[in-house]
């Protein structure tokens, strides 16, 4: 009886919206927020709907509004847990929150969108256990790291730590895509690679480490030199691409290409003692710069050396490059404040760190024109 009266009391005193206005609600920003248990949410939730186990609400709430200020949305399997989660939030000091009336229940319904979220198998859940602990990650998360799909154009110095880390973080899909044949030079800093595999190609020596270390990481292999004719063709099935190149030419094409199929791009580059990370979505949810607006001009080859010409500290790839990954990851589970707009430079002789901002050129002739598809087959 006393569950009831505080239920009637919290149904006259709380905010409440139908599952239509809900809808309409969150299509224009306003977050859902889906209190079910994962048993519950495993068949089903609201496209969209941000998903915290009703139990985990107050330890969870702020990694996904931070601001009191913020309008939110509950919603449960009918009514009573979303009336109870939003007088607890209330309480904790948010000032602008909703109970759905009917909940998941009259959301279907209404025939309202549906999504499904994989669920992780017992193997899944063992290996990455360490995720699942971090609120920011989770189950939800890490299925989601489970099911997308990354390019890396290179499989060399930055490649060698992206692909091992990417693929230890349980990303679906790599896509590893490089023409070089292995050099015994290269072990000086490419991990991914041993010295019986020396003049194999790279991407089918870094399958083999890969699949020895996790075996669940499918790889599409493109035994390839990424290039103006074939760059969106093969970028197109990926959510984001990470560029471990090491020269201009190719940071140019994969740039062209993610912001004309508006794919985050990830952006690193080492010379000697110093390395540079940087990440470009100018379509993406917040704007920013493309690498054009970075870098406008194609420099002569001579200012722009490889590393067998000037060389590489042979640990410098693996501090660029587990910050490269993740700044992948963080882009893909939506967390953090990625370095979209900013340039990351690091010294290694002075262990120094400076971040820059880098502006969105409002003359680019990249991410500031129409440029379509067809232009760019036929030549950069």
């Amino acid at each position: 009886m006393l569950r009831q009266e505080r239920l009637s009391r919290l149904r006259e005193s709380l905010s409440r919206i139908s599952v239509e206005e809900a809808r309409r609600k969150q299509k224009a920003g306003v977050k859902l927020i889906d209190i079910r248990d994962a048993e519950e949410t495993a068949k089903g939730s609201p496209v969209g709907a941000v998903r915290i186990s009703r139990s985990f609400l107050e330890l969870q709430i702020e990694n996904v509004a931070p601001d009191a200020d913020t309008e939110l949305m509950v919603l449960c399997a009918s009514d009573a847990r979303a009336l109870f989660a939003a007088d607890d939030l209330n309480r904790l000091g948010y000032s602008s929150v909703h109970w759905v009336d009917g909940g998941f229940q009259a959301w279907e319904a209404a025939g309202l969108p549906v999504e499904k979220h994989r669920q992780l198998s017992a193997a899944e859940k063992e290996r990455y256990a360490r995720h699942l602990s971090i609120p920011e990650v989770g189950a939800e998360g890490q299925a989601l790291l489970l099911s997308k799909k990354v390019a890396l154009v290179g499989a060399g110095g930055l490649g060698s730590p992206l692909a091992f880390y990417l693929a230890a973080a349980g990303i679906g899909t790599l896509g590893l895509i490089d023409s070089d044949r292995l050099e015994r030079s290269n072990l000086q800093r490419q991990i991914l690679h041993t010295d019986d595999r020396i003049g194999e190609l790279k991407v089918s020596s870094a399958a083999k480490s890969l699949q020895a270390f996790n075996p669940d990481v499918a790889l599409n292999l493109h035994e390839i030199r990424l290039n103006e004719n074939n760059a969106l063709e093969i970028l197109a099935d990926y959510d984001l691409v990470i560029d471990g190149s090491d020269n201009l030419a190719t940071r140019y094409v994969v740039s062209d290409a993610s912001t004309l199929l508006n794919i985050p791009m990830i952006y690193g580059a080492i010379f000697r003692f110093e390395g540079h990370v940087s990440a470009f979505w100018p379509n993406g949810p917040s704007g920013g710069p493309c690498y054009r607006c970075l870098f406008p001009e194609k420099l002569p080859a001579s200012l722009t050396p490889s590393c067998s010409e000037v060389g590489v500290l042979g640990v410098l790839p693996g501090v660029i490059g587990t910050i490269m990954a993740t700044e992948a990851i963080k882009i893909l589970l939506g967390i953090g404040d990625p370095l979209i707009g900013r340039l990351l430079t690091y010294n290694a002789l002075d262990c120094s760190f400076h971040d820059l901002e880098v502006p969105a050129n409002p003359h680019c002739e990249q991410c500031q024109s129409n440029r379509d598809l067809p232009r760019m087959r036929a030549g950069l």
